[in-house]
């Protein structure tokens, strides 16, 4: 089911980095932190190991979203990395499509190539699509200088569309979205 057997490559095929997580960990840590939705976690966490490879950093947060062609995301949450140890994370954003629907999400940000915990603090822009009514898992992935965040989201709610926008980081909460 998981990819936990045998060396671990990365998308360039050299070796597993010391600095990375592990699927095995990312998964441990969503159990404790999603609860009952275990599998569907894991069947997506392998998903995402597949594309990008093992993520050097990783959130654990909570976020509200809702849009009606316009929308916004708020979420805070934690940042974990293997050298720079936990620290406090705010992010928010808007988005623009054909997008209706409001959601209470809890929300695991896998993170790939981050050189340093400080390099977080800036824009990741993305596309996004959902179709739910009520709740389930879903994965998107936003970029920025070759640095990747996958959020993994599971709450309840109700949304159907797809959206442009981007997620900006921060140290401290707002409420501007820009």
């Amino acid at each position: 089911m998981l990819l936990l057997a045998g060396p671990s490559v990365g998308l360039a095929g050299a070796a597993e980095d010391p600095g990375s997580f592990r699927p095995r960990e990312i998964v441990e840590s969503g159990h404790r932190f999603f609860g009952s939705m275990s599998k569907g976690l894991a069947l997506t966490v392998e998903e995402a190991t597949r594309r990008w490879g093992e993520p050097n950093s990783y959130i654990l947060g909570q976020e509200a979203s809702g849009a009606i062609v316009g929308g916004v995301r708020y979420g805070e949450g934690t940042l974990y990395t293997r050298n720079a140890g936990q620290r406090r994370i705010y992010w928010q954003g808007p988005s623009i499509g054909f997008d209706v629907g409001g959601d209470g999400n809890r929300t695991m940000m896998l993170v790939y190539n981050l050189p340093g915990a400080g390099q977080i603090y800036r824009r990741f822009g993305g596309v996004d699509g959902s179709a739910y009514l009520v709740g389930g898992f879903g994965m998107t992935a936003a970029t920025s200088d070759g640095i990747v965040v996958v959020p993994i989201r599971t709450g309840v709610g109700a949304r159907l569309g797809i959206n442009v926008g981007y997620l900006k980081f921060t140290k401290q909460p707002t409420w501007n979205p820009f």
